[in-house]
């Protein structure tokens, strides 16, 4: 029999960053099941949640690999922080080697979603339908290059109407400590936690861009002067020039990973 091909050095580098994410989700019981879990997000098909992809993982005991899976998404108490903030090491530095950053982008993203008892689903605009419809939120804050983007922050949007009913809070498991939040001051909390992470911001960055005409709530000055200069615009209209059509085409990657990130999010009362 030939001897097994060793792995080439990209899959090197891709165990080593899976091997990370699993140590960054802390005890040693949730390894295994973190690294399937990102086994299962890679693999062909289509549908992308716990049950079916426990049949691809694991054809002869889909049972076994369904627990296991669901109870790291939805049951194991780590942190999303510090799992995101291992991806931010391992992505950052290989961004930067190819080009410096452009922007930060904070966007709001929709995604469809029947029912009422998936966290923070509610009738409110969903730009993916263009128009009021079921759906949940998530508020990201990224950064963009000339030829990529990265999520540094993401989370979910949970309404009032969530924040102020008992019973589907107690059923979904949503923290006592969770409040509402109006998406700029969400964002307001993502940029003030990258700053002082220390997060590459953009070269000459003079003015905030926001979505939608929303406003930043006063306290902007704590943190966002030095993006900001203290005048944010309220438009989605990019200034003409180089550098606009830079931030232009890093927004349009910046919505792709964004939406492929969160989509993929399967946990669903996670709001650290």
């Amino acid at each position: 029999m030939g001897k097994a091909k060793a792995p080439g050095p990209q899959e090197q580098r891709f165990a080593a960053y899976i091997e990370g994410l699993a140590e960054a989700a802390g005890h040693v019981d949730r390894h295994t099941p973190l690294k399937n879990y990102c086994t299962g997000l890679l693999l062909p098909g289509e549908r992308k949640s716990v049950e079916p992809m426990a049949a691809r993982l694991a054809a002869e005991n889909v049972r076994r690999m369904h627990q296991s899976l669901h109870h790291v998404v939805a049951d194991a108490p780590w942190s999303d922080e510090a799992v995101l903030d291992r991806c931010l090491d391992s992505v950052i530095p290989a961004m930067l080697r190819h080009d410096p950053v452009v922007a930060w982008v904070v966007d709001d993203t929709g995604f469809p979603k029947k029912g009422r008892g998936s966290v923070g689903v509610a009738r409110q605009y969903c730009g993916q339908v263009g128009k009021q419809d079921n759906c949940r939120v998530a508020v990201s804050l990224s950064i963009t290059t000339e030829k990529a983007s990265m999520p540094v922050a993401l989370r979910l949007y949970l309404p009032n109407a969530w924040v102020e009913d008992r019973t589907r809070r107690k059923k979904t498991g949503v923290p006592d400590s969770v409040q509402f939040q109006t998406k700029p001051e969400i964002a307001m909390d993502q940029i003030r936690r990258a700053r002082e992470r220390g997060i590459p911001e953009g070269r000459g960055a003079g003015r905030c861009r926001l979505w939608n005409g929303h406003k930043l709530p006063r306290r902007t000055g704590e943190v966002g002067d030095g993006l900001c200069r203290g005048s944010p615009e309220h438009h989605n209209r990019l200034e003409a020039g180089r550098k606009t059509e830079a931030c232009a085409r890093a927004q349009r990657r910046h919505r792709t990973a964004t939406q492929t990130a969160a989509t993929r999010c399967k946990k669903t009362s996670r709001f650290r």
